[in-house]
């Protein structure tokens, strides 16, 4: 079972490193390469999401990345700091955007504008073949496994 791990400071800049980095390991992984844009999405959403919670309650805290193969499935777990005392949420209610008010899109580089809550985990439930999430220490985990096809 090969795990890499990375960690990061919370700044939006750094998503773009951990969708790489997930990308390559997937790849490394033997993951197909149809499935390699997924990886790379949900990846992207689930770091976007722990930036954004991490920028409002814990900015001096890393966010976390492990990335696991175990020879029949790809894992990734993306794991938050943010207290579950934050905003009044417990962990639990942490599945809308790390639970702390909604998740941001840009479009075409304008002003970000606010979606709904729970869009997150709607778009990496719909590309991970299973999606978890789990109190991990003071923060959450979203856990995403893709089982290894072929390509």
């Amino acid at each position: 079972m090969a795990t890499v791990e990375v960690t990061f400071t919370p700044l939006p800049v750094h998503v773009r490193t951990a969708r790489l980095v997930a990308t390559a390991v997937a790849r490394r992984s033997g993951v197909a390469e149809s499935l390699l844009d997924e990886v790379r999405l949900a990846v992207g959403e689930a770091c976007s999401r722990a930036v954004e919670a991490h920028l409002r309650h814990c900015p001096g805290q890393p966010i976390r990345v492990e990335l696991t193969d175990d020879g029949e499935q790809f894992e990734v777990v993306v794991i938050d700091a943010v207290p579950e005392t934050a905003d009044g949420n417990g962990a639990g209610s942490k599945d809308t955007s790390a639970g702390h008010g909604g998740s941001f899109a840009v479009l075409d580089g304008e002003v970000p504008l606010q979606l709904p809550d729970g869009v997150g985990l709607a778009v990496i439930a719909g590309l991970a073949d299973d999606v978890r999430i789990a109190s991990a220490g003071p923060g959450t985990s979203v856990t995403m496994s893709w089982k290894r096809r072929a390509g």
